[in-house]
Formats: C-alpha cells, sequence, structure tokens
C-alpha cells in the first residue's frame, strides 16, 4: 500500500514508518519537524519506498494515498505549551487537511487521539464511553480539547459523507527515540538517574500512569487501522497502573545512581489517574501489550544511555 503518515519523524510516528516499511508498504513520512527530528529517520532514507516530505500540517497538502495514519501534533506538555495557538491550528486545521486527502483518495485514515480527552477522570479504568472531565481553559486545554474536536471532526466526515476512519486513543507510550527534553516522566527520570541530578516529582507522587511500550502502541495502531469490526475510538494503552513515585524507585534500582528524589508542586489539571480499559481492544482487536514494564524500560534506558 501506499501510505500517509503525519507526524513520521516524531516518537510514535518514526516507529510506525519502521514497521510499515518492514511489512512492505510505500511509506510517505509528513513532518515540519516541530517535534520530531530527522535523526529518527535517518535510518530510513536510503530505503527506495520511504519518502519523507517537510510540511506544516496546518497548510494544505495532496499526496495519492490508500491509507493515512494522522499522528501530527504535539504530545507533550512542554511542547503543546510552547505554543498553544499551533497546537489548537494542528489539531483542527491539521485534520480538516488530513480528512480531506482522504476524502479525496477515498481512503482510509487513523487519528491518534489520546488519554488526555478523559481529563482528570472521575472513573478508572477509563472505558472509551466515558465523556471525560476536562477543563477547556486550563494550561493543558490546547492539546486536551484540541484533541477533542479532532475526534469530532473524525465523526463528522464519517456520519455526513461516509468517510472510512478510525479513532485511536493512546495512552502514555515509551522506549527508545523518545526526545530526552520532552519533559515526559519517563524521560525525565531516566536521564535525571543517568546525570546523578534531583529526581523531580510533582506532587506526592500518588497520581498514577499506565505505561505502554512503544512497540506495543505501533502494533495497536496497525491493528485498528486494518480491522472491519469498528471505527472506534479504541484505547491503546497498558493497563498496568503504578504511581509516579514507584516509577522513581524502579529506576532508581535499574540505575546505578546518585539521584535523590525531590518534589515539586503539582501542574494544573495534572491528571491524578491513568489506566485504560482495552476490553474493546482485547476483544476485537485481538491486541494487548506484550512488553512487560521492566524489559521495556531495560530498552529505554540503554537508548538514553548512548546519547549521554
Amino acid at each position: 500500500m501506499r501510505i500517509l503518515v503525519t507526524g513520521g519523524t516524531g516518537f510514535i510516528g518514526n516507529h510506525l514508518c519502521r514497521r510499515l516499511l518492514k511489512e512492505g508498504n510505500i511509506v510517505i513520512c509528513l513532518d515540519n519537524n516541530f517535534t520530531g527530528s530527522n535523526a529518527n529517520i535517518a535510518d530510513l532514507i536510503q530505503n527506495p519506498n520511504f519518502n519523507f516530505i517537510n510540511h506544516d500540517i496546518t497548510n494544505p497538502f495532496f499526496y495519492n494515498v490508500e491509507q493515512i495514519y494522522h499522528l501530527a501534533c504535539p504530545a507533550s506538555p512542554v511542547a503543546y505549551q510552547k505554543d498553544p495557538i499551533k497546537t489548537i491550528k494542528t489539531c483542527v486545521d491539521g485534520t480538516i487537511n488530513a480528512l480531506n486527502i482522504a476524502t479525496v483518495n477515498k481512503s482510509r485514515i487513523l487519528f491518534s487521539s489520546t488519554s488526555e480527552v478523559y481529563g482528570d477522570p472521575k472513573i478508572s479504568p477509563q472505558v472509551e464511553e466515558y465523556w471525560g472531565n476536562v477543563n477547556p481553559i486550563g494550561i493543558r486545554s490546547c492539546y486536551d480539547e484540541g484533541k477533542r474536536i479532532a475526534e469530532t471532526l473524525m465523526m463528522e466526515y464519517h456520519r455526513k459523507s461516509g468517510q472510512d476512519i478510525r479513532i485511536a486513543r493512546i495512552f502514555n507510550t515509551y522506549g527508545p527515540k523518545m526526545d530526552k527534553n520532552d519533559g515526559r516522566v519517563v524521560s525525565n527520570f531516566i536521564n535525571q538517574c543517568l546525570d546523578n541530578a534531583d529526581i523531580t516529582i510533582y506532587g506526592d507522587g500518588s497520581q498514577t500512569r499506565s505505561f505502554c511500550y512503544v512497540d506495543d502502541t505501533v502494533d495497536g495502531l496497525i491493528k485498528l487501522m486494518n480491522n472491519d469490526k469498528t471505527i472506534g475510538p479504541i484505547n491503546i494503552g497498558n493497563p498496568y497502573e503504578i504511581t509516579v513515585k514507584n516509577l522513581a524507585d524502579i529506576l532508581t534500582n535499574m540505575i546505578e545512581t546518585k539521584s535523590k528524589i525531590i518534589y515539586q508542586p503539582l501542574p494544573s489539571d495534572d491528571p491524578t489517574k491513568r489506566k485504560p480499559d482495552i476490553t474493546k481492544a482485547i476483544n476485537i482487536l485481538n491486541w494487548s501489550p506484550q512488553i512487560e514494564l521492566s524489559q521495556g524500560l531495560t530498552r529505554t534506558i540503554e537508548y538514553f544511555r548512548q546519547l549521554h
């Protein structure tokens, strides 16, 4: 197939491009490198089935493709709060542009939404039917509400014109090729340990997260894209839930370090619970995470060691 991946030089995007190429597809990787990097795809450039296009998705574009994985958007608080208006435009204008390509080509499009559509949830685990608890005017709203309106756009194109869509709600994903400075908890803690720097926990560390290794996330996206039983939304994440403090303890045991834990105030609207209900992914897609946290963290630590 000819497949377009928007946000293809980003963390999940570059892994997805690599997997699609391995399966024999022709991949068009579109990104403006706002948070992605050509270093993430350096090993793919010489592949004759891989094409990199430097383009800002908020501007219209067109390619003849059979499938579209629409991943383009800053995904870490540091990145999406750097230019919140741009983040909103990426979610809205970028999604409209991607949907217009899908409409013209009559191609299937998968949108990478996020667990952040659930906000600071009142229920746990989070099921797809939950409407969420999102602050529409907070510092995270550009991303949370941007992704929510993008889901709405996907559904309206589907309802009004029969557009073939898929919606994935991705929970915390980690692994090699994460941006060292993206501000996410896994990369933060690992690099602080490697640097013998203070490990910064925001709040008291009792907030929970559920971490899914990137290979498992990519596998879930591909299975959702190529299934004919559901358009979604489908939660793609690991239901193994741990506290942020527990993650810090695990990493200080895995990495020889002189780091000490310090506590900082909890940022506004930081969710206290994150745990996906993946019943639908299991029953409909026959998908569940295969990489245990210790195994995934070992691989991720090794990647960041090579950067030091």
